[in-house]
């Protein structure tokens, strides 16, 4: 099959994830190593690891030129942070730092997931401030390609106008909630499939949580049960980033729209405009600190 834009063949599914994996390791892995890695079974690794030797996009252990090329399509070009906000909820300490700059154990917040993003070579980083803004230059000495969006609406409402204000820069593009401290790097990798959203397979959970129909996002409620928790890191595909922009702008227009969160825009106003699937991880991949007492209980230096 000829994808008409790239004049490639169009990976499947499964050649994506076995050929994006075996770029990633750079090492030589076992058929029962992908196949724990990748959640196939050893009889699928081995058909489908056989037809991408077939096609030159394996050669050897390794990936090819040729596989590259097939991977290239599928390459993430940004990478969003939402930093705009007050953080409430930790008071008193983000009456003088912005959430996403506190210190845990020496190390700002925001640091992790920035980390994780210049390591998967995206190159174009752009971050959404509002509250103290002034203070996130700091993050130019580690980060010097790191683009400011301002935005000056960020006290009217709810996060939704922090992405409309990076509307132009959603396409092949993770969205990042900058409040979480990423203990598993390959949560933001080079190469994605289609649009996703990460979330932790839950049977009750208190938070928001998105509900699956048929491998795809059905909705999103706060609790709920036999669902997927959200985590704050997503992937827009270039139709779908396009989209997205879209129905940011619908919905910010509607009455009450300045007070919604954006992820209801995607998954609750316009969920039929998409197809988006869970891409899902564990407890162990991050922490999210919301509140003050939460910071004390990972980081003891602020009990004092």
């Amino acid at each position: 099959m000829l994808n008409k834009k790239t004049a490639a063949f169009v990976l499947s599914k499964k050649e994506f994830d076995i050929l994006s994996l075996v770029e990633a390791e750079k090492k030589k892995l076992s058929q029962r190593q992908i196949a724990k890695l990748t959640g196939y079974s050893v009889g699928t690794v081995n058909t489908t690891f056989s037809e991408l030797v077939e096609k030159h996009f394996i050669d050897g252990d390794k990936i090819s030129e040729d596989g590259l090329n097939e991977l290239e399509p599928y390459r993430v070009r940004r990478a969003v942070f939402l930093a705009a906000g007050f953080g409430s909820r930790l008071v008193p300490i983000t009456l003088n730092t912005p959430k996403p700059l506190i210190r845990v154990h020496g190390k700002m917040i925001i640091e992790s997931l920035l980390d994780a993003v210049v390591s998967a070579g995206i190159k174009e980083i752009v971050l959404v401030r509002g509250y103290l803004s002034a203070q996130f230059d700091q993050l130019k000495y580690k980060y010097p390609d790191i683009k400011f969006v301002e935005n000056p609406a960020y006290n009217e409402g709810n996060n939704i106008s922090s992405l409309l204000a990076a509307k132009n820069y959603l396409e092949n593009a993770y969205i990042l909630e900058s409040d979480i401290i990423l203990k598993n790097p390959n949560l933001v990798s080079k190469y994605q499939y289609q649009s996703n959203y990460c979330g932790v397979p839950c049977e009750r959970t208190d938070d928001w949580c998105l509900s699956v129909e048929k491998g795809r996002i059905s909705g999103v409620s706060v609790g709920g049960t036999d669902g997927f928790r959200m985590v704050g890191i997503s992937y827009w595909t270039e139709e779908d980033g396009k989209k997205l922009g879209d129905c940011l702008e619908k919905v910010y227009k509607m009455p009450g729209g300045k007070e919604r969160y954006w992820d209801s825009v995607p998954l609750t106003y316009c969920n039929k405009d998409f197809n988006l699937v869970v891409r899902s991880c564990s407890f162990e991949d991050f922490t999210e600190i919301d509140t003050y007492n939460e910071l004390r209980a990972v980081d003891g230096a602020y009990n004092v």
